[in-house]
């Protein structure tokens, strides 16, 4: 509070001014551009929110979306299931320590395969957990040629997202017209220096059971997106994306989401989180696709996500 000048008897008032006798407030808000909710909201639901994590800001956000992909990710990342529903909604929480402190971690599952459902579970972690990255952990397939293919169970990370659905139908053809996005160049950073502290590709160990004595590879690489399951080499897909850039080599059916998410809230002027995507390839986009790789592939997946995490802060 603060005299205007002008006038000994006017003040202008940014708080609670009293000048003697019996005051009685109810339904009130204080300070500058306070916001009174006049009962909207129930008072047990004020109570159950103001214990929840609305207002944090979490250092990394995982979205899987197979069961077998979000177990891998809470087991490898040592996350816990929240107790009760946080907005209605489970997720799975954490830290990860790294060197001499710790990174909180926060995990959700999507509703569905797809772009439109990844889209959604970003969302969620942001209006809940506010999460500084967020990393799309889980399986996919692979699509690369020659001797430095990845191989199944090998794991590819991406920070460039190919959406391949946008296209024109014509009495020629198909005619397939690509986005590609790019994530933040501190991620890409990061990235880049996890390859260069552990070789490119980088090796670590097979994580299902059954693995453990076997070594895989890491590779960076563009993630070819779009809701197609592809499941036969000669498929039109595929050749669009080699001849787009022959160094994709994974595809996935939620990146494009993720990425899309990204581009459409750069204009927000609150933090808008990088993303990284992590696949491991469970099989090669082929006629011999299945589940049987679901599980090591998922895992191999996870175990790379939190070698990441220290590059991502």
């Amino acid at each position: 509070m603060k005299n205007d000048g002008k006038n000994s008897g006017t003040y202008n008032v940014e708080g609670i001014a009293n000048f003697g006798g019996t005051n009685t407030m109810s339904n009130n808000a204080i300070g500058r551009g306070a916001v009174v909710n006049n009962g909207s909201v129930p008072m047990e639901v004020q109570a159950a929110e103001s214990e929840d994590s609305y207002g944090q800001c979490w250092d990394i956000g995982v979205i899987t979306i197979l069961a077998e992909e979000a177990r891998a990710v809470n087991d490898v990342l040592g996350l816990d299931w929240e107790p009760g529903r946080v907005g209605g909604l489970f997720f799975a929480t954490g830290e990860v320590k790294v060197g001499d402190g710790s990174m909180s971690v926060v995990a959700t599952r999507a509703s569905a395969q797809g772009q439109r459902s990844a889209m959604g579970a970003c969302e969620n972690l942001r209006r809940h957990y506010d999460p500084e990255v967020l990393v799309m952990v889980g399986i996919g397939g692979g699509i690369g040629q020659g001797d430095d293919a990845p191989d199944i169970g090998d794991v590819v990370t991406g920070t460039r997202v190919v959406y391949y659905e946008p296209r024109k139908e014509t009495a020629g053809g198909t005619i397939r017209r690509g986005e590609e996005r790019e994530a933040p160049a501190v991620i890409c950073h990061g990235v880049n220096t996890y390859f260069t502290v552990n070789g490119e590709p980088a090796p670590i160990p097979g994580q299902a059971d059954g693995f453990e004595g076997r070594e895989f590879q890491v590779f960076p690489s563009p993630i070819g997106s779009g809701e197609a399951v592809v499941a036969y080499e000669e498929s039109e897909i595929r050749k669009y994306l080699t001849g787009f850039n022959d160094k994709i080599l994974a595809l996935d059916m939620e990146a494009g989401g993720l990425s899309q998410y990204w581009q459409e809230n750069s204009v927000d002027p609150v933090r808008n989180p990088g993303w990284v995507v992590v696949r491991g390839i469970s099989d090669r986009a082929d006629r011999e696709k299945g589940d049987a790789y679901h599980s090591l592939a998922a895992r191999n997946a996870a175990y790379v996500a939190r070698e990441l995490i220290p590059y991502l802060r």
